[in-house]
């Protein structure tokens, strides 16, 4: 473990106002890269910034290659060292500029904070997703218990991720005056909901699970009438905790707020996919579900928009280049079916895609 260094602790608290003043940062990025920096200092033992020199930023790299993970003791991934690699890059070349360390580093030096290409190119390959059908979620909701206030909780937190495609940290941050159940829909309201890059829109209940719906105004009703829970109450409480019959910490019930971090609703969905006897989906593996269930229902350009809108998406590209790659399986089927007698064009459908084309590139052309 590094020893404390006042001096590399006020430069450091600097770099963090730089990146929430200056480029809008959230906390999450500056833990991330705050990490990343206690990861150098490990290794330089806490040596000051104004001393840097390159074989640390070289020596850095190898150790970094060596590195395992605590938990899991595996080596630690591409993706990590990259991510861990470009911030101190980050940190270093805006260093450069910093009264009292123009003189002792160059911009040039950052540079030696880098994987080869290689490694850049695995760090950055796409892999298939884990992706779950939506038979298995609605499995998945008919295996849960509802036998206590946490688990109606819970199961009504999946049936709500099913039927909006919310972000975890959107779930997590919810309030029972978001949700319009008259109107079928909730407001994704940057002021007081988690939204990625802060974003308000609209969300209306997408039609695909049977019976999550109905799953959802069932818990809404209960909050309302068994808990006289509020607009300003959290939507899916955080679990109340005290002491129990035995003497010792028990679950005693819903607490009176929401989650401050995502890791309990992770958990929560381990338990209902183990339960189901399925592996495990991640909260965000719900959103590439809904996508590909929209394509595979082949809707018209409009409908596709408003679907990906409704994900909170300003570009209909980004819903297919994020959540929109083909199953592999799917894809051998799809390249197979080429070898079939080709079936008759449909004018409608070839002046649809005409039609986002235009839209997309900005040609005028009839």
């Amino acid at each position: 473990m590094a020893n404390h260094n006042a001096a590399n602790e006020r430069i450091k608290r600097r770099y963090f106002a730089y990146l929430t003043g200056a480029h809008g940062r959230d906390q999450a990025t500056v833990d991330a890269v705050a990490r990343s920096l206690s990861r150098f200092e490990d290794y330089t033992r806490a040596r000051e910034y104004a001393k840097f020199r390159l074989e640390q930023a070289v020596g850095f790299r190898v150790k970094l290659s060596e590195e395992r993970n605590a938990r899991t003791g595996a080596q630690l991934s591409k993706a990590t060292m990259l991510s861990t690699l470009r911030d101190l890059r980050a940190f270093f070349f805006w260093l450069a500029d910093q009264p009292g360390f123009k003189s002792r580093i160059q911009h040039s030096d950052a540079d030696y904070f880098s994987l080869s290409d290689k490694d850049v190119a695995i760090a950055q390959a796409r892999r298939e997703k884990t992706v779950p059908t939506i038979a298995q979620v609605e499995h998945t909701l008919r295996s849960m218990s509802v036998a206590t206030v946490l688990e109606r909780r819970d199961r009504a937190l999946i049936a709500f991720a099913a039927v909006t495609g919310a972000r975890v940290d959107a779930l997590a941050s919810f309030r029972l005056g978001h949700v319009n159940l008259a109107g079928g829909y909730v407001e994704q309201d940057a002021r007081t909901v988690r939204t990625k890059f802060a974003k308000t829109f609209r969300t209306y209940f997408m039609p695909v699970c049977k019976g999550a719906e109905a799953i959802v105004t069932k818990w809404i009703g209960e909050l309302d009438r068994d808990h006289f829970w509020g607009s300003a109450d959290p939507l899916f409480p955080a679990t109340k905790m005290g002491l129990g019959e035995g003497g010792g910490f028990a679950a005693l019930g819903l607490a009176r707020h929401g989650w401050a971090t995502t890791n309990p609703i992770r958990d929560i969905f381990k338990r209902a996919f183990a339960l189901a006897d399925l592996p495990y989906f991640n909260p965000h593996s719900f959103r590439d579900m809904l996508v590909r269930h929209a394509m595979q229902l082949n809707l018209p350009v409009m409908q596709m928009k408003a679907w990906s809108q409704n994900l909170g998406h300003a570009d209909l590209m980004t819903t297919f280049t994020s959540y929109g790659a083909v199953p592999v399986h799917k894809q051998g089927e799809l390249i197979r079916e080429l070898g079939s007698p080709p079936t008759p064009f449909d004018p409608a459908m070839i002046a649809q895609v005409v039609a986002v084309m235009q839209k997309m590139t900005g040609d005028g052309m009839p």
